[in-house]
């Protein structure tokens, strides 16, 4: 926790200028995820390692902490109040600079099974996860809730590129020229690896909002967990919005990068708040590139429940 301790000083002194885009492996990329490239492509997973792959902003944080309540609520309850959520579950391909690369704090987890999480399309994960045969949960959420987020998200948080309005991060979101790639390359890919890899769950944010007890328990028989409904009580509260955005070990409050008068990082964690942004004139043309980039997947998203 010192050297934490040490990052977060240096995060508050040393305020990053706002990284460019670059091509890395045909995929859109900033250096904050490149630096440590070698580390991250030579990481070694065990065979019980859990990944957690998501698109940027498609709940990425809310399933981190339902799988540590799920594996160490009880065993280690510590935990919860006294290390953030990125200290629990590393950031693998990050690196940050003031803070331990992702890769490195991975390496020194103590737990069992360790939980790591990433953003990497598949075609870019270390080998050594599928060579582990490795469980991954894949989480992800329909295009449009998941922009709106994601704007909001590069507004506040300096590590991100400068996002430019609305209409041009928009745009910019169906050419694809987004951090970590297209979402419809994302979301595709993984569903595709999933149809040939037994070893991935593939969940929908949309349907965890819908039913949360249902989703965890499909989450658990993956896992081949059996927690008592007293259990699964703790983790669904536990795991709710409002409790997750006043959890200061969970609300990324702690980072001073992000800057919270601006927007929160747990902003609304709704379904349909994209209804809030988008004009008539846009809806249909996301509409149109949409129907063109997802027409070869019977891959199916609600943007409403």
């Amino acid at each position: 926790s010192e050297n934490l301790c040490k990052g977060l000083y240096l995060f508050t002194t040393e305020l990053p200028t706002r990284p460019l885009l670059f091509d890395f492996h045909g995929v859109s990329m900033t250096h904050h995820f490149t630096d440590n490239w070698e580390k991250v492509q030579s990481f070694q997973a065990r065979p019980d390692d859990i990944l957690i792959a998501t698109y940027p902003k498609a709940g990425t944080t809310w399933i981190s902490y339902i799988l540590d309540l799920l594996y160490f609520g009880q065993s280690a309850p510590e935990r919860q109040t006294s290390l953030p959520i990125f200290m629990r579950v590393p950031f693998l391909e990050s690196d940050f600079r003031v803070l331990p690369p992702g890769t490195e704090v991975a390496d020194k987890l103590p737990t069992s099974p360790r939980l790591i999480k990433t953003h990497l399309p598949v075609q870019l994960v270390p080998k050594s996860f599928w060579e582990q045969n490795c469980r991954v949960v894949y989480v992800a959420r329909n295009a449009k809730d998941n922009v709106v987020s994601y704007f909001h998200f590069d507004r506040m948080n300096m590590v991100e590129p400068e996002p430019g309005d609305c209409n041009n991060f928009l745009q910019r979101f169906m050419d694809g020229k987004m951090v970590f790639g297209p979402w419809y390359d994302h979301v595709t890919s993984w569903w595709e690896k999933k149809q040939t890899h037994s070893k991935i769950h593939y969940m929908f944010y949309e349907d965890m909002i819908e039913d949360m007890g249902r989703e965890l328990d499909g989450l658990c028989s993956f896992l081949g967990l059996s927690p008592s409904e007293e259990e699964k009580e703790r983790v669904i509260r536990g795991s709710q919005f409002d409790n997750m955005k006043n959890n200061n070990m969970a609300n990324y409050s702690s980072i001073p990068v992000m800057d919270f008068k601006i927007s929160p990082f747990m902003r609304k964690g709704k379904v349909g708040d994209w209804k809030n942004h988008f004009t008539v004139a846009q809806n249909e043309q996301f509409d149109e590139e949409y129907q063109a980039k997802m027409k070869n997947t019977n891959l199916q998203f609600r943007t409403a429940v």
